[in-house]
């Protein structure tokens, strides 16, 4: 018999191991994206494709675990809500995230990902979302995490050089790259936001990305057909059977990360969840360089550091509030 001291033990072990091992898969995955697209393949082959299966992989899941969180029916606004997440979160953002890491090194697309808090807290106090208090030790904190993590972003944006990564890719335009990120992370913060809000209509995460997925392949394929003037689902660098595969790996892998970062915020919060996220930059950072030969430059791995610290500054303040609620700042959490 197991203890319950025991099992909770073996329960956060499970859960530390996990978090670790999402942040590794996806670093090897974020090389492989960058080697497929370096080489030419289809932005939209890529998005379709994936976004395809992940739809198709998720879909058992949520009818097994969510169906009783099911609405009825599906409202005018929720609707409305799905298709711009949809469109937002899967075609135009993995759009700019792919042409990011095409144009920079999966270590920098990877890093730009933990500009994410501190964008979500901006967009949340615009538009009064989050309420904040100057007087408040909290929101100060806040507020500095994210010029530290802004201003590290953007010093790791000018210094890095990569040679290596430019032969690779021969229209490479690092600056670009990082505008494309930047844009990316800013527009993800935005759908986070919206995402949020549906959740209360639809609370049922994994079936929202199932949905989201779904929708997101069709319209990415739209989208396609209207910018091209075709639909095109196959490659002439790789076989089909090779592009299927390299799809299939890709979708098991998303819809993996959703399933057990979708357990590990209902366990833990999404403040423990995001503390991961640094890993898989360090992740990337050496496989690149294994792989790849890529070299990051001193000066960006300083801009790492401070996004790094800015990044944690956030999450220490949304933690702190999250243990005193009688706090005059505290509002609905948006880092989920």
């Amino acid at each position: 018999m197991v203890s319950i001291s025991e099992g909770v033990l073996l329960e956060q072990f499970f859960l530390v191991v996990g978090l670790i091992g999402i942040q590794v898969v996806l670093a090897v995955y974020g090389v492989l994206i960058f080697k497929l697209i370096a080489s030419g393949l289809s932005l939209f082959v890529l998005i379709v494709y994936g976004s395809s299966v992940s739809a198709v992989i998720l879909a058992p899941l949520a009818v097994f675990c969510e169906r009783s969180k099911w609405p009825r029916s599906f409202s005018p606004s929720l609707l409305a809500q799905l298709l711009f997440i949809s469109f937002g979160g899967v075609t135009v953002f993995q759009s700019l995230m792919l042409l990011g890491i095409r144009n920079t090194s999966p270590a920098i697309a990877s890093a730009m990902p933990n500009l994410g808090p501190g964008i979500i807290f901006t967009i949340a106090w615009i538009f009064g979302f989050e309420k904040v208090n100057l007087r408040c030790a909290y929101s100060r904190v806040k507020i500095m995490g994210t010029i530290v993590c802004l201003g590290g972003a953007l010093m790791m944006s000018f210094l890095q050089r990569s040679p290596l990564a430019h032969s690779l890719s021969p229209h490479q335009n690092r600056l670009l790259g990082c505008v494309y990120l930047i844009a990316g992370v800013v527009l993800f913060a935005c759908v986070m936001i919206l995402q949020t809000a549906a959740l209360k209509e639809l609370p049922a995460p994994v079936t929202m990305c199932a949905l989201t997925s779904l929708i997101g392949a069709l319209l990415t394929a739209l989208v396609q057909l209207l910018l091209e003037g075709k639909l095109e689902f196959k490659s002439e660098l790789l076989p089909l059977g090779t592009l299927i595969f390299y799809a299939l790996a890709g979708g098991a892998v998303n819809s993996l990360c959703v399933v057990f970062q979708t357990w590990a915020v209902k366990k833990r919060g999404p403040v423990l969840v995001s503390m991961f996220s640094p890993i898989g930059t360090v992740c990337s950072i050496i496989i690149s360089a294994m792989t790849l030969g890529e070299r990051v430059a001193l000066g960006s791995l300083f801009g790492m550091c401070f996004m790094f610290m800015g990044l944690y500054f956030v999450l220490w303040a949304k933690n702190k509030e999250d243990y005193f609620p009688e706090d005059p700042d505290k509002e609905e959490p948006l880092l989920c």
